[in-house]
C-alpha cells in the first residue's frame, strides 16, 4: 500500500494545489498493449528505456533488464542487429516478465525473427527499412500474432523526397512521413500501434509532436534523441517531454542520455513526478548549501540517492545543510535531516524529533525511510 493514494493518471488527489491552466487534460488516444503493460488510452504514461549491452552476452543483458524494472522501467527495448541477437532474444524473453521490444533497422527479416522469439513488438522506420514491400511483412506478422508495432520516424531516417520537398528534417516533413505510413498501415487494416517522432532538437521535437497529435488519435512516444550525456540529456529532455506532457500530449516515453540506462529510467520519473502525473519511490529535496553549511551535504545527498533508488513507496525525503532553515524547508517531507555542526536534527513533518551525531545522520535517515515504507533499505 503506497503512503499517498493515486487515481488512474498517477496524481496525488488533495496534497497540491496545480492551477488547472496549467497542465492541460491528456490527449485522448486509442489504447494498445505492449505486452501486459498498456499504452495509451487513458492508462498511466509508461517509461521506457533500452539496454546498451551487447544483446548477444545474454547474461549481461538480462542483469542489467533486472536493473531497469527494479528501476521503475515499464517496458525493455533491446537492440537486435543480427541473427545471433535474434537467438539470443529468445533465450532473454523466457527469463524475464517485462515487455520486451525489438528495436530493428534495415533488416525486416529480423523483426519477423524477433516476433517469432517472442518480442511483445517491434520498433521500426519504414524509411530505412526498405519502403513498403519489406514493411508490409512485418506489419502482417504483427497482426498475426495480436502484438504492436512501433512506427518511428526519425530526422536522420527521413525519407529522402521529403528531405528534398521540406528542405531537411523539418517538424514539417517529420509529420508527412509518419502520416504517409499511417495511412498506410491503415490500408493494410492495422491499428495496433503507436507513434514516434524523434530529432536532437528540442523546438523541432515540441513542434512535430504538436502537429502530429492533431492529425491522429494513435498513441504517441515521446523523447528528444541523441540528447547527449547528463546533463545536457537531462535539461533537454527535460524541456521537451515536460512541454508536451504539460499539453497532454505523450502516452509512452524514453529518456534518451548517454549513460547508464537506469539514470534514464530515473530522469523520467523525476519529469512525471514534476509535473504530478506518476510518483514512484522517494523525492529527495536537498538544498544547494551556503556559507552555513557545516556537514558533508554533497556526500549525505548523493549516498542517500543510492541507498534508495530502488525503492516503490511514494514518498518526499528532506535532506538540509543547516538547522536554521532546515525544518521550514522540510515541513512538507515526509521525513528529513537538517545538519550542524558535528550534529543533525531528524525532522518529522517539519516537527524537530531529536538531535543525531553527524556521523549517525545517514543511517538514521535511512531507518525511518526503512519504518515508513516497509521496504529492506541498504544501511551499509
Amino acid at each position: 500500500m503506497s503512503l499517498r493514494d493515486t487515481d488512474n493518471s498517477g496524481r496525488k488527489p488533495g496534497r497540491f494545489f496545480v492551477p488547472s491552466t496549467l497542465l492541460k487534460p491528456r490527449r485522448p488516444t486509442r489504447g494498445i498493449f505492449v505486452g501486459n503493460v498498456q499504452v495509451g488510452g487513458g492508462a498511466p504514461v509508461s517509461v521506457q528505456s533500452m539496454t546498451n549491452t551487447d544483446t548477444c552476452r545474454i547474461d549481461d543483458t538480462l542483469a542489467q533488464v533486472d536493473r531497469l524494472v527494479r528501476a521503475g522501467c515499464d517496458i525493455v527495448r533491446l537492440a537486435v542487429p543480427n541473427a545471433k541477437a535474434v537467438k539470443a532474444f529468445k533465450e532473454i524473453r523466457a527469463a524475464c516478465a517485462v515487455p520486451l521490444i525489438a528495436d530493428i533497422h534495415f533488416n525486416h527479416q529480423l523483426a519477423l525473427g524477433a516476433l517469432e522469439a517472442g518480442a511483445d513488438a517491434v520498433r521500426i522506420n519504414p524509411g530505412n527499412l526498405g519502403g513498403a514491400d519489406k514493411t508490409r511483412p512485418v506489419v502482417e506478422a504483427c497482426r498475426a500474432m495480436a502484438k504492436s508495432l512501433r512506427l518511428g520516424v526519425n530526422a536522420g531516417s527521413l525519407e529522402a523526397d521529403l528531405r528534398e520537398r521540406y528542405g531537411g528534417p523539418t517538424p514539417e516533413a517529420l509529420v508527412a512521413s509518419a502520416l504517409r505510413w499511417v495511412r498506410q498501415f491503415e490500408d493494410w487494416q492495422f491499428h495496433d500501434f503507436k507513434i514516434s517522432l524523434k530529432a536532437s532538437d528540442v523546438l523541432v521535437t515540441v513542434a512535430a509532436y504538436r502537429r502530429l497529435s492533431r492529425e491522429v488519435d494513435y498513441p504517441l512516444h515521446i523523447g528528444v534523441t541523441e540528447a547527449g550525456g547528463l546533463i545536457a540529456g537531462t535539461v533537454k529532455s527535460a524541456l521537451g517531454l515536460g512541454w508536451l506532457l504539460s499539453e497532454g500530449i505523450g502516452d509512452t516515453m524514453r529518456v534518451s542520455l548517454t549513460r547508464d540506462p537506469v539514470e534514464e529510467v530515473r530522469v523520467a520519473y523525476e519529469i512525471l513526478r514534476a509535473l504530478h502525473l506518476r510518483e514512484r519511490g522517494p523525492e529527495i529535496i536537498s538544498c544547494p548549501t551556503c556559507g552555513r553549511c557545516q556537514i558533508d551535504l554533497f556526500g549525505l545527498a548523493e549516498e542517500a540517492e543510492k541507498r534508495l533508488m530502488y525503492l516503490t513507496t511514494p514518498l518526499k525525503v528532506a535532506i538540509m545543510g543547516c538547522v536554521v532553515n532546515g525544518p521550514g524547508e522540510a515541513r512538507e517531507a515526509d521525513v528529513g535531516i537538517a545538519g550542524g555542526k558535528g550534529v543533525g536534527a531528524l525532522i518529522k513533518k517539519g516537527e524537530l524529533v531529536r538531535t543525531v551525531p553527524e556521523n549517525d545522520l545517514l543511517r538514521t535517515l535511512l531507518r525511518e525511510v526503512a519504518e515508513l515504507t516497509g521496504e529492506t533499505v541498504e544501511m551499509d
